[in-house]
């Protein structure tokens, strides 16, 4: 197996359960005890490449014209262990997109088992939740707000947006307080959850912790191992691919599985003419952001706490493709005031696609990605409506008594066409890569795997992880991954 993150750990896990089967995962980021992660890295406080453990990965400018920090998490436990640590679901309407284009054994219901098998939590239904699985997750309440996270929720009931008790539950559009797989402060990673002291102690699992994985070995066409970036062999009766959506399609097109002209003409053998890197998706994000009164915001933690989840007008039936969340990740230096916050927009059902291609065979060479943020138009839109229903609640109370004034895109910005220019100079990313070795139906010509993650047109080689959603779904896309992995482990 390569690659211990949110898909990677929970597989290693639920596959040696079964003693006749022998697992050895190449992780490669350090592999730290579980109760001996560094502080960085276990804060809920610290995201991203402040933790110290990030790939270093760029975004190619794009449609939006420059490029923007692409965080992936390199330690055991990947990106589960440098994200936001909010813990909400996919929509049933992500699943039964899925499942228009053909795919089986996706729908929500399918999933709901694996959604209740990872979670430990008190919060929700008995029929939607999970009591005693491995993830802790704790249902936020407005009192574990901030003072400014609580102004966010009552400046949107004051809107007339709905309160939301459970985003996992029946009835997500509305405003709440998050779920969070967080423990007394501490971010639980699937490194931390799912890779406990016992799990390691399993004698039929072997961690090898900073270990670059370059390519897949291959004999008449089945996977036998895979090929270390130091030359190093090291054989296996099935491989899966587990390095998240960067990293498993860039293993895969070093491994000459992907489309036959780009591996041409780098050199690269080619074992199966596929359309890997050919659909990538990702969440755009802007920072709609305030300098707020000292005097009143109050303090600042949690650094995420509340969001509105709600159906811009051109969602499709079932759909909420705009997610408004109350932060203080926020560089306080850029206040005039010396410190703010933010409501940041994101669109989560974009149209646009991109691409991820190699830049050369090496794998110490970062793949070259593309997001193509906005190259739809009705994402331009949507994303353009979801920013004036931020200003909207940035101008009602009690949220407007602590502010300011208006950051981005300011108060010049009042036309569209302002505001798209302050989107295109400052969007930035929601740090959720799908899509790059999407599953499909049998007939599916942009599919690259099948519905449990096996790769077309080779034998003995999978991969397990955001790379094979269809499309990315409209939530922080850890919970799914997660479940993706629990779905996939019961049935291989």
């Amino acid at each position: 197996m390569v690659g211990g993150g949110s898909a990677g750990a929970v597989l290693a896990a639920r596959l040696t359960e079964d003693p006749g089967r022998t697992v050895l995962l190449l992780e490669a980021g350090p592999a730290y005890a579980p109760q001996e992660y560094p502080e960085a890295v276990a804060s809920s406080s610290v995201l991203g490449g402040w933790t110290g453990h990030d790939w270093g990965y760029e975004s190619e400018p794009g449609f939006i014209g420059h490029p923007v920090a692409a965080f992936r998490g390199k330690v055991l436990g990947g990106s589960s262990a440098v994200n936001g640590s909010v813990a909400v679901r996919a929509l049933p309407s992500d699943f039964a997109r899925w499942s228009e284009r053909g795919l089986r054994g996706w729908s929500y219901e399918e999933l709901l088992p694996s959604f209740k098998a990872l979670e430990s939590t008190s919060a929700g239904d008995d029929d939607l939740h999970g009591r005693t699985g491995p993830l802790p997750v704790a249902q936020l309440t407005h009192a574990d707000l901030s003072t400014m996270e609580r102004a966010f929720v009552d400046a949107a009931l004051a809107d007339g947006i709905r309160p939301v008790a459970d985003f996992n539950g029946a009835a997500p559009q509305g405003v709440g307080p998050y779920p969070m797989n967080v423990r007394d402060g501490v971010r639980v990673n699937t490194g931390m959850a799912y890779l406990t002291d016992a799990v390691r102690a399993r004698p039929n699992l072997t961690v090898r912790a900073e270990v670059l994985v370059d390519r897949v070995l291959f004999k008449d066409g089945r996977a036998t191992g895979v090929v270390l970036a130091d030359g190093t062999e090291a054989v296996a009766d099935q491989v899966i691919l587990s390095a998240g959506a960067y990293g498993s399609a860039a293993i895969l097109l070093r491994s000459g599985i992907g489309p036959a002209e780009d591996l041409e003409a780098l050199g690269i053998p080619v074992v199966a003419d596929l359309p890997v890197g050919l659909r990538l998706q990702d969440h755009p994000f802007f920072y709609n952001a305030y300098a707020a009164e000292p005097d009143r915001i109050g303090g600042q933690t949690p650094v995420i706490g509340a969001k509105v989840w709600t159906a811009s007008s051109e969602a499709g039936e079932g759909e909420l493709d705009l997610h408004i969340t109350a932060t203080h990740l926020f560089d306080h230096s850029t206040s005039p005031t010396g410190v703010g916050f933010v409501l940041a927009v994101a669109l989560v059902r974009p149209r646009s696609q991109g691409t991820l291609t190699l830049r050369s065979r090496d794998p110490e060479d970062a793949p070259r990605i593309d997001l193509n943020f906005l190259a739809e138009p009705s994402d331009r839109r949507r994303l353009i409506e979801g920013i004036a229903l931020a200003r909207r609640l940035g101008a009602t109370q009690p949220l407007a008594g602590l502010i300011d004034r208006e950051l981005n895109p300011g108060p010049r910005a009042r036309s569209d066409a302002e505001i798209e220019a302050a989107v295109l100079a400052t969007l930035d990313t929601y740090h959720h890569p799908t899509s790059t070795a999407p599953m499909g139906a049998d007939d599916d010509p942009t599919a690259v795997t099948d519905r449990l993650g096996a790769v077309r047109g080779v034998s003995g080689l999978r991969v397990v992880d955001a790379s094979i959603f269809p499309d990315v779904p409209s939530a922080a896309t850890n919970l799914t991954v997660i479940a993706a992995a629990e779905h996939i482990a019961r049935q291989i």
